[in-house]
């Protein structure tokens, strides 16, 4: 199947997925590649045992954006391209109040859901138009746009930007 018709196939049964959760069903496609992401904990939508599970096309379908901030970890500001952390979790219909991402190294960090409403924050997946390999802070990587509000340029939320993302549990 070509990328872009499995792109819009992807992308329709995730929104059938979201229509169906707003409907009281609670299914959502499964991965027909290798999974990168976990969703578990008071979440409405799954697809595997109690859990969602996302590979890179599936997050994709979700709706990417994009933009273009400094960070403390690159010398010069970085494009990040990703799916707006609000998105997924209205995908998989998140009930909690907060969330704790974990990286594939167990680092993890508790993040509010108002994080994700108030301000652009995305799981990243691509830096600089290239898809972030694991040695370099990938596959996924939540980014705040630190440069649209100075209140996000400090360490509470330089902290909560994890990297190497593998799980993400809502509470």
């Amino acid at each position: 199947m070509p990328r872009s018709l499995r792109t819009y196939a992807l992308a329709l049964v995730a929104g059938l997925g979201l229509l169906a959760a707003s409907a009281g069903a609670a299914d959502l496609a499964k991965p027909s590649e290798k999974p990168i992401l976990t969703v578990t904990g008071k979440i409405g939508v799954t697809n595997s045992d109690k859990s969602a599970v996302f590979d890179r096309a599936m997050l994709e379908s979700l709706g990417m954006t994009s933009f273009t901030t400094a960070t403390p970890w690159y010398k010069e500001p970085v494009t990040f391209e990703g799916v707006p952390l609000a998105k997924l979790m209205e995908a998989v219909g998140a009930t909690g109040d907060r969330f704790v991402a974990v990286a594939l190294n167990d680092y993890s960090a508790e993040l509010p859901m108002e994080d994700v409403k108030k301000y652009p924050v995305i799981l990243a997946l691509k830096r600089d138009g290239q898809y972030m390999p694991v040695r370099d802070k990938g596959p996924l990587f939540i980014v705040y746009h630190y440069d649209s509000n100075p209140d996000l340029k400090n360490q509470k939320f330089y902290s909560r930007s994890v990297w190497q993302v593998a799980r993400i549990e809502v509470k």
